[in-house]
């Protein structure tokens, strides 16, 4: 502020801003002055200690200082001239290393209209100097670091919204409705997103009919969560649901799958696991497909065990045609279920021991679960697995049964 000072007003008898006034002593602000001028520099802290200020603070004589002290502050109280920038040039440098600490700039008389130009920059608020006391000084100060919180806290709300809302869209494609017509069997779907804070994962799945008694089924599971990952669920599952209707031979349909997934994905370390089921209704048998991917659960005759599938690589790891694996059931009334590892990741008791395929098979041939409807039998083992692994099962789980006969 070279040729210019902050300077008090004088006090005011009825209420007004005066020296006399104390801020009520709250939280301590850590405030960063960036002025080249000692004199004025002292003048503001003597302005904020007459006026009781709660404020420890730091002052920087150039932007090069500033960066070097600039961690940790609440505020930065900046002039526009400095040796080593001028103007809302200046200011734009300080924006851009602030952070989250709030910004209020300092001008002359004749250049009010760059504090109105600093506040459209980003700043929170501007002062001009020879019209602010120590009282009025400190107050800007406090409210300037509450308006910065306002705003960032009103962006973080938005960013939540926005990711709520592109989850939302993902899941949509991660889990479409079956494109069947059949009444032979019923399908029922089920997805629950784990306990990563509004962050979808890569579970997917998908029912299609090609034929009247050929139906194709896929529950997959794309390594890590976040807005990539389940993006490469969505292609996946588009490209699984595109080469089943164009009618590509069986054995070539994951091959193909996995030539997407290692084109698509952003990094070589990510794969999927898939379990690909082709139900064949007038046979009465199904083919099942594996690539790391837990068993479906065969549910007849009051029984219930893993189809004995091959599991095969994961897709990603190293090209291998997965083997396929003929199931013949043994009545028209069954069941298979098809899951994520998020069902049987969570722990049993307080070891590190997980649920596993075993346990899953335990909870769904407990006696309890044969009055659940086959509908909500996947809501029902959830529930179970978490009260199993004492709190919310940390990874998403994706479901499908598909019944002949309503069996269980």
């Amino acid at each position: 502020m070279t040729g210019s000072s902050v300077v008090p007003l004088p006090a005011q008898p009825h209420g007004g801003l005066g020296r006399g006034i104390v801020l009520p002593q709250t939280e301590r602000l850590r405030v960063l002055l960036v002025e080249d001028d000692e004199g004025d520099a002292f003048l503001v802290g003597e302005l904020l200690a007459e006026a009781g200020a709660a404020v420890d603070l730091i002052v920087a004589t150039s932007l090069t200082q500033a960066r070097q002290r600039i961690a940790g502050v609440d505020c930065v109280l900046l002039d526009l001239g400095l040796p080593d920038a001028q103007g809302l040039d200046g200011l734009r440098h300080v924006l851009g290393m602030a952070g989250g600490a709030a910004v209020c700039v300092l001008t002359g008389r004749q250049d009010e209209h760059l504090g109105m130009g600093a506040v459209a920059e980003g700043a929170q608020d501007y002062l001009v100097k020879g019209q602010v006391d120590g009282v009025l000084l400190s107050r800007s100060l406090r409210y300037a670091v509450e308006r910065k919180r306002a705003d960032e806290n009103a962006r973080r709300l938005r960013e939540v919204e926005l990711r709520q809302a592109e989850s939302a869209r993902l899941e949509r494609g991660l889990l479409p409705q079956p494109l069947m017509t059949t009444d032979k069997v019923a399908v029922h779907t089920f997805y629950r997103p784990g306990r990563h804070a509004a962050l979808i994962g890569g579970d997917f799945f998908d029912v299609v009919q090609t034929a009247p008694d050929r139906i194709d089924l896929i529950v997959g599971d794309v390594c890590g969560h976040g807005a990539d990952e389940a993006a490469l669920g969505v292609e996946l599952r588009v490209a699984w649901r595109a080469l089943i209707l164009a009618g590509v031979p069986d054995d070539e349909v994951l091959p193909a799958l996995e030539q997407v997934l290692m084109s698509e994905r952003r990094l070589r370390e990510i794969f999927a696991s898939v379990a690909a089921v082709q139900l064949d209704l007038a046979g009465n048998r199904a083919t099942v497909r594996m690539a790391g991917h837990p068993p479906p659960l065969l549910l007849s005759g009051g029984k219930v065990a893993p189809v004995p599938a091959p599991g095969g690589l994961l897709l990603g790891v190293r090209p291998r045609r997965p083997r396929a694996f003929d199931l013949e059931f043994e009545s028209d009334d069954w069941s298979l279920l098809m899951y994520t590892d998020g069902l049987i990741e969570g722990r049993i008791g307080g070891g590190n021991e997980r649920l596993d395929v075993p346990g899953l098979q335990t909870l769904v041939a407990d006696p309890a679960t044969r009055g659940v409807p086959l509908a909500e039998l996947p809501g029902w083992l959830v529930g179970r697995a978490e009260e199993i692994n004492g709190g919310p099962l940390a990874d998403d789980v994706a479901m499908l049964v598909v019944s002949r006969g309503g069996g269980r």
